[in-house]
This record gives C-alpha cells, structure tokens and sequence, in this order.
C-alpha cells in the first residue's frame, strides 16, 4: 500500500487531500472518503488505509482547509462556528468534483468507477453528492442528518435531495441516535423508494450515533464490523462488477 498527502488544484487555489493505494499498478476503483466534523484525522486516513488494503484508490479530501484545522480542535460548537458554518455546499461540491478531476488525470485510478463515502457530517454530504455528481457510481452513508435548519453555508439537505440521486446510496444508521430521528429515516426511505436507484438504508436497533468511531465512547464493536462488510459488499456490487 502506499500513502501520501498532496494538494491538488481547484480553480485558482490548492487543496490538501490524503490518499492510499494499492502497491500494484491498477488501475483500480476510487472512493473519495468525506470527513467527520473533526476533518482529516487518524481516523479518516485509517479509513482510507483499510480500503486500499480491500484494492480501492481511496482519497480524503481537507474540505476545511480554507478556514482552519479542525483536527486540532475538540469543541464541536467552536469548529461550528469557525470552520463548519463557513464551508458552504457549493464549495464543498466545486472541492469533490476537484478530486474526481485528479483521480481521472491518476494512472493507478480507474475514474470510470468512483464512489463516495462519509461519516457523520460527511455522511450527509456523501447523499448530497450523491444528487450533484452523476459520474459517481455508488456511495455509502454512515449516520449522516438527513434534515436539519437551512443556513447560508446549510442551503440542503439530504431530504431536499432525494429524489435526485444519481446513484445508488446505502444508508447506516443507528436506532438509539438522538440526534437523527427515526421519523426521519423514514421519511428519506419513502422518497428514496420512488426513485430508481436501488438505495436503502440499514437501521441497527443496538447502535446510536458515530457507531464506527473506534476512537470515541460511542463506537459499537460489532455493528461496526457488520456496517463496513455491508458497505464492502455494496462497493463491490457497483464499483468492482
């Protein structure tokens, strides 16, 4: 596997992202993987690391990089405040689509097979995304809000854009998140289900928010393992077929 971290051009500026590959040439299937709230950490870069060891070209893109970093900030209403509510969706579209420009210029890149995935806010990017880029070919959510008040930077959200998914979406969810109502998750699931892209979402009754963050007192062993062979399988459906 090799790893690394670059920038990559978008527009008339620079962007950081972390990438992992497989040693052998490929080329190989992307996922762009969307940060949590707390940006490109350990964390995300371990996520990217395990799906190069499942053969994916996987890149994490700093979509905060303009206005801080918030992988040395552990105050979710600071990061809020300072980075989140100024990072709006149209930048966080023109930044994704940057990286699909760079993995379609990467030899090892197979650019005609790219998903997305994301955890917590980045889930609800990744179903956002999902609606903006159709040369994506899948894209696997974890427990991202589904709906949420409007703001400048918030202009939309996943329930806003339902019915424009270009592509298939697994939704992982947990029962026991406050912070997303049941209610909600079944709303999106009505919509989606008049759509015709096969996406769907799990709901694990034993699990609450962030069930995957192995590094916070939330994460759930077990449904962490099962959510990830589920997303695996899902990428290999749509990405590797």
């Amino acid at each position: 596997m090799e790893t690394g971290q670059l920038s990559i051009p978008v527009g008339n500026d620079h962007i950081p992202i972390y990438f992992a590959r497989p040693e052998t040439p490929g080329p190989h299937p992307c996922v762009i993987v969307v940060h949590e709230i707390f940006g490109v950490h350990d964390y995300i870069r371990g996520i990217c690391n395990r799906l190069a060891e499942e053969h994916y070209y996987a890149v994490a893109v700093d979509l905060y990089s303009r206005y801080g970093d918030a992988t040395k900030m552990t105050d979710h209403k600071k990061i809020y405040t300072e980075i989140v509510s100024k990072t709006t969706r149209k930048q966080i579209y023109h930044d994704l689509d940057a990286a699909v420009a760079w993995l379609g210029k990467e030899a090892h890149a197979d650019a005609s097979r790219i998903g997305v995935t994301g955890f917590c806010w980045g889930g609800t990017i990744t179903w956002l995304y999902a609606a903006h880029n159709a040369k994506l070919k899948a894209g696997v959510a974890w427990y991202g809000r589904l709906q949420g008040e409007h703001t400048a930077s918030q202009s939309e959200f996943p329930i806003d854009v339902a019915r424009d998914v270009f592509v298939p979406v697994l939704g992982l969810y947990g029962a026991k998140d406050e912070s997303i109502p049941l209610e909600s998750i079944k709303e999106m699931e009505l919509i989606l289900d008049q759509g015709k892209t096969e996406s769907r979402i799990i709901v694990y009754p034993n699990a609450g928010h962030a069930f995957h963050a192995d590094y916070r007192p939330m994460y759930v062993e077990a449904v962490a393992k099962e959510a990830w062979n589920e997303m695996l399988d899902w990428f290999k459906k749509y990405l590797k077929s």
